[in-house]
């Protein structure tokens, strides 16, 4: 079993930052286990697995909840409440399993991840994230707040080196979507700002520019644009927005609603912020086809940005998909907030 404390490709550092993620993630993921009983298989690339079973499971002691190892025998008496934890391919097939967490250390390997309840990224094994948690789960425990904090907070400073010729097709988005001169436009999940010039073209000078993210370090990075754009800068959760029923004129949202752990809420909440007949646009500078290839992996039936599971979400939120256009080099799709 690899030591905890040896600094090699697979092992987590001494230092204060890695360790406070570490502590951080697995107190997220402690909180979407099962009370128990419940038997739980760690899986995935890499040779990290039996470490993981190991801190999970302290983590689940630490926190007076039995955490049990397999094949190990335990110390009777066994409590009726015990997670039991296996790691490792040889495992798969050995039994049900109340819950599989995978461990993606390789963007080339995925065989097996698209079956796990849980999908944890260890591309750093410095910073863990959380990256995927099954619709049954998504909704229980506080992992969303912190993982997604530390998933992007890690990306900021290099966020727009990477994706910043992406710009042009933010700007000809919002061109497109005819958002209303002179009125609210809110861009949710901003990231570093891309879209904030384009709304304040769109809304002019007696319009209103909001930028919202849930990242500081984000937010840090949007700075410069929200000077360029006259637009404020608040830093809040998409789910939970800090305006009054009604306020928005137009909402932005990039890349936002496939990181909701509950689209159709996510969109009820945006619906809630935006006046009737107001516009929603929804946007990445990918098709979504396109984004899976990038991502390495196939596009995902139940993707909640596919024609049918949007179509339903956007009715059942209090929207009218009115526009949607999936091409390779870009997602755009268009609602109207109904009266209702």
């Amino acid at each position: 079993m690899p030591s905890l404390k040896t600094p090699r490709k697979e092992a987590p550092t001494s230092s204060d930052a890695g360790r406070g993620r570490w502590d951080e993630m697995l107190t997220s993921l402690a909180s979407l286990l099962p009370q128990g009983p419940a038997f739980v298989l760690i899986d995935g690339t890499g040779t990290y697995q039996e470490a993981f079973a190991t801190r999970i499971a302290a983590t689940l002691n630490t926190s007076g909840r039995p955490g049990l190892r397999l094949p190990a025998p335990p110390t009777p008496p066994v409590p009726d409440t015990a997670i039991w934890l296996a790691h490792g391919s040889q495992w798969r097939g050995t039994r049900p399993w109340d819950l599989v967490i995978w461990l993606r250390t390789s963007p080339a390997c995925r065989d097996g991840e698209d079956e796990a309840d849980i999908v944890i990224d260890m591309h750093d094994p410095d910073w863990p994230v959380i990256r995927r948690v099954a619709d049954r789960l998504a909704c229980h425990g506080q992992w969303y707040l912190p993982e997604t904090r530390a998933f992007f907070a890690y990306r900021a400073a290099t966020w727009d080196t990477k994706f910043g010729d992406d710009r042009p097709r933010y700007a000809a988005a919002i061109a497109e979507a005819g958002i209303p001169a002179d009125g609210v436009a809110i861009d949710v999940g901003c990231g570093t700002g891309r879209a904030l010039v384009p709304l304040r073209r769109a809304v002019g000078p007696a319009g209103t520019v909001i930028a919202i993210d849930v990242t500081p370090e984000m937010l840090r990075q949007a700075r410069p644009a929200s000077c360029e754009a006259s637009a404020s800068l608040v830093l809040a959760d998409a789910r939970r927005l800090p305006f009054r029923d009604g306020y928005a004129d137009a909402v932005f949202a990039a890349g936002l609603i496939s990181h909701l752990p509950d689209a159709e809420a996510g969109l009820r909440e945006l619906a809630r912020v935006t006046r009737p007949g107001g516009l929603l646009i929804l946007f990445h500078p990918s098709g979504r086809a396109a984004l899976a290839a990038r991502h390495g992996r196939p596009l995902p039936a139940d993707d909640p940005l596919g024609p049918g599971p949007l179509q339903r979400a956007t009715r059942a939120s209090g929207w009218r998909l009115c526009g949607y256009d999936d091409a390779a080099d870009r997602f755009f799709a268009t609602a109207v907030r109904t009266s209702g």
